[in-house]
């Protein structure tokens, strides 16, 4: 398993091109990319009623599950797969199925406030 010469962080606000920037980045080095969206990782907010899912603050540091992502990103850094929530953005759940990320050369993570968790800068 290779061990990532690189972590690329990429913050900005909502529509900025994180995610395209992200994407030119794994297209300029297929083989050597993992990509880790910060906006997977929203907590799954399963004991809430839709209606009041859709009310949370989902720009808001604490909408995020950091302890998994952080988790995930340390494991990709020492060389191990990650299975990665599938979160859908229609119903504000995760899906069931994981999507698995293995480990590259260069880890990009992405995200509105990626950098916000003192343990991501």
């Amino acid at each position: 398993m290779p061990v990532p010469r690189a972590v690329i962080a990429i913050a900005g606000g909502t529509g900025s091109g994180k995610t395209t920037i992200a994407n030119y980045i794994s297209a300029a080095f297929p083989d050597d990319v993992a990509l880790l969206p910060h906006d997977a990782y929203y907590k799954d907010n399963r004991n809430l009623t839709y209606e009041e899912r859709s009310q949370l603050n989902y720009d808001h540091p604490d909408a995020f599950d950091n302890d998994l992502f952080i988790a995930h990103l340390k494991a990709l850094k020492a060389g191990q797969a990650v299975e990665r929530p599938v979160y859908n953005f229609s119903t504000h759940l995760r899906e069931h199925q994981t999507l698995r990320v293995e480990p590259a050369a260069i880890i990009v993570v992405e995200g509105v406030l990626v950098l916000a968790h003192p343990e991501l800068r």
